[in-house]
């Protein structure tokens, strides 16, 4: 299990969390998106999760899945998959309809709601990105992958 599939399990929201444990958001936003390696953290970090979530810091370090292969230089792991972990439900229902908007317009077929579609994720990710519920990083990779959008500086 994930540590996010496990705060998920607990019902309570990384900024939830971040309030309870006293550990700061972007912290908890990189652990759950796999931008930052539990391993890494601090036993203090590691203990007022733990504290947060009532369980014990053992508990805790057996959630980290660290099995992707990393960059040396900059430490992330070669798979961006990462940057999909840990988003909010409702980001994640309209990557959902934006993944079978797209097969439709790929297919040939017509989507008469692709615009409708288009914008409900585009708002959605920059509510995501705002409220800082994921990292400007993750907000790019979500626009370049089911938006299909390129920045200016790529």
């Amino acid at each position: 299990m994930t540590f996010q599939a496990y705060i998920n399990s607990k019902n309570i929201t990384k900024y939830q969390l971040s309030k309870i444990s006293g550990v700061p958001k972007t912290t908890v936003i990189d652990i759950c998106s796999g931008k930052s390696s539990l391993e890494k953290c601090s036993a203090r970090t590691i203990q007022q999760l733990a504290k947060a979530l009532d369980c014990s810091m053992e508990f805790i370090m057996s959630l980290d899945p660290a099995k992707a292969e990393y960059d040396s230089k900059t430490g992330l792991p070669y798979n961006d998959e990462y940057l999909e972990r840990g988003l909010p439900p409702y980001l994640q229902i309209s990557l959902e309809a934006m993944k079978e908007s797209w097969e439709m317009i790929d297919s040939g077929k017509k989507d008469l709601h692709w615009d409708l579609t288009w914008c409900d994720l585009n708002s959605d990710i920059n509510v995501a990105e705002v409220e800082q519920e994921i990292s400007s990083e993750q907000a790019w990779y979500l626009r370049k992958k089911y938006l299909r959008m390129e920045r200016d500086d790529d």
